[in-house]
């Protein structure tokens, strides 16, 4: 064989063993990716990044999050642009389940809604109860007393919002038209809480997202009213069905989801804030409706379950083990 022709092989075998071993090590170190829609609270809070952070130490994942609103949150999920999604607005998890865009849904966590407000408190809202609250600020609001911002967003609050309207005997249609009073501030809750501190105004918020914000100095508001079972905050996971989006990572999703509902994911939930700001952002869900001792479990169950369960048994997708 020539001079030249010997190089040539020799280039083309390198060549080849470069490739190959470009493909393995791709192989070895290509990690699973998960795209997690999310509401914004559980991500503004800092909590769904120490998730994240915990897992990933731990599972070879790459996890995408995408923040948004649940309204938002929602379509991305059904449009297959996400693997799994984590909620707060039951009414629209149920459709979610039954148009068959979702399943394996599994609560993970509680906490609570509280309505905010300057110091002053010209609506007089303290110690009164939601329903009260709600009617005194419409009427100082109407007097040019006071003002409200709702989120504006078709998120789990504003769904929230609107809800606690109707049932304080208002029509949240028409009091939407009532511009000098009533703002829609169409932003995510950290958003919604700093213009609500800016205008000295009154608004609807969880209670994760306030205290993260009060605690950085971004708001001055004040808690009003944090008590009453109408102000109940329910958290979802639930896994976008493969069988309408072969795309997604269905088993990437229902590994994590078995992590948050784990001792170790609800330890964390627990733990989270309390040495920050002296108390959980947030109370994980599993135990209480386990073991069925804590009163708040009924609540739960009375405002998020579905016919009587978390998840019915046709959108459990093979998945008994998630719900013992």
């Amino acid at each position: 064989m020539e001079k030249t022709e010997t190089l040539t092989v020799a280039l083309v075998l390198a060549a080849v063993v470069s490739v190959a071993g470009i493909i393995v090590y791709m192989k070895i170190t290509a990690k699973e990716r998960l795209r997690i829609s999310t509401t914004t609270s559980l991500y503004e809070t800092g909590l769904l990044e120490a998730i994240r952070n915990q897992y990933e130490t731990k599972h070879p994942i790459d996890i995408q999050i995408i923040s948004r609103g649940t309204g938002l949150a929602l379509k991305l999920a059904q449009d297959g642009d996400a693997d799994m999604i984590l909620a707060h607005a039951p009414s629209e998890e149920l459709p979610f389940l039954t148009q068959g865009y979702g399943v394996c849904r599994k609560i993970i966590a509680y906490n609570f809604f509280a309505l905010v407000g300057p110091e002053a408190d010209p609506a007089e809202i303290r110690e009164l109860t939601t329903f009260e609250a709600l009617t005194k600020i419409v009427e100082a609001g109407r007097k040019g007393q006071a003002m409200w911002i709702s989120r504006g967003d078709e998120s789990g609050t504003h769904i929230k919002e609107k809800e606690l309207w109707e049932a304080a005997g208002f029509a949240w249609e028409n009091l939407r038209t009532e511009t000098s009073w009533y703002v829609e501030a169409c932003k995510g809750m950290g958003g919604t809480l700093i213009l609500a501190s800016e205008r000295s105004a009154y608004t609807l918020t969880d209670m994760g997202t306030y205290l993260s914000h009060s605690k950085a100095g971004l708001i001055a508001l004040k808690v009003l009213i944090s008590q009453g079972e109408e102000l109940l905050n329910v958290y979802s996971a639930i896994a976008v069905n493969q069988t309408r989006h072969p795309h997604t990572n269905f088993s990437g999703a229902i590994n994590f989801i078995k992590f948050l509902v784990s001792d170790e994911g609800q330890q964390l939930i627990s733990d989270y804030g309390k040495d920050e700001y002296g108390q959980p952002l947030f109370y994980p869900a599993v135990k209480p409706l386990q073991e069925n001792t804590d009163p708040v479990a009924d609540s739960i169950r009375e405002y998020a379950f579905f016919n009587g369960t978390e998840c019915p048994v046709e959108y459990r997708n093979g998945h008994p083990e998630l719900y013992g």
